[in-house]
C-alpha cells in the first residue's frame, strides 16, 4: 500500500514539474521572439519564467528525496553499509536532521511567508505573492512525506538503500 502511494506521488510530482517545466520553455522561447522578431518584448514572460523555475526547482527537490537522489555526504554511509544497525541508526539520525530542518525553516517559515505576503501582488501578472511562495510548505509537506516512507522502508527493507 505505501508503495502504491509512493508511486502516485511519485507521478503527480513528476506531472506538475513537466508542466511547469514546459511553461518555462514555452514562456522563454515566447519572450525571445517578442524582443528579438517582434521587438515588443512582453512584461510578464520574464516573471512567469521566474516562478515556473522556482516550482520546478522545488518539486525536483522533492521528488528527489523520494527516490534518495539528494546529496549526500556519503564518508559515513558507505563505512557502515555493511555494519546493520549501524548504517539503521546513521540513517534515522540523518532523517530526524532533516525533518526538523524541513518542518522549521521550509514549512513553518513557508507558511509565515505566505501569511506576510498575501496583500502583495507580482508587479507584472497581479499574482497574490502568497500564491508564489505557495511552493514552500507544499515542497516540505512533500518532503516530510517522503522522509517519513524512507524512514519506515529503514525497518522494512533494511538491506535496499
Amino acid at each position: 500500500m505505501l508503495t502504491t502511494f509512493r508511486n502516485l506521488l511519485d507521478r503527480l510530482i513528476l506531472f506538475i514539474s513537466s508542466f511547469a517545466l514546459m511553461l518555462l520553455v514555452v514562456t522563454v522561447t515566447w519572450q525571445v521572439f517578442s524582443r528579438y522578431v517582434l521587438n515588443d518584448p512582453s512584461s510578464w514572460t520574464d516573471e512567469l519564467a521566474r516562478y515556473a523555475m522556482v516550482w520546478l526547482g522545488l518539486l525536483g527537490a522533492s521528488y528527489l528525496f523520494g527516490i534518495k537522489g539528494h546529496l549526500a555526504i556519503t564518508l559515513l554511509d558507505g563505512y557502515l553499509k555493511d555494519k546493520g544497525k549501524a548504517h539503521v541508526a546513521l540513517q534515522l539520525l540523518i532523517n530526524a536532521i532533516s525533518f526538523s530542518f524541513v518542518s522549521l525553516a521550509m514549512l513553518k517559515g513557508g507558511i509565515a511567508l505566505m501569511g506576510r505576503t498575501t496583500q502583495q501582488l507580482s508587479p507584472a501578472l497581479q499574482l497574490p505573492m502568497s500564491t508564489v511562495y505557495s511552493i514552500l510548505p507544499i515542497s516540505a509537506v512533500i518532503i516530510l512525506i517522503y522522509l517519513t516512507l524512507n524512514t519506515i522502508d529503514l525497518f522494512y527493507k533494511p538491506n535496499k538503500k
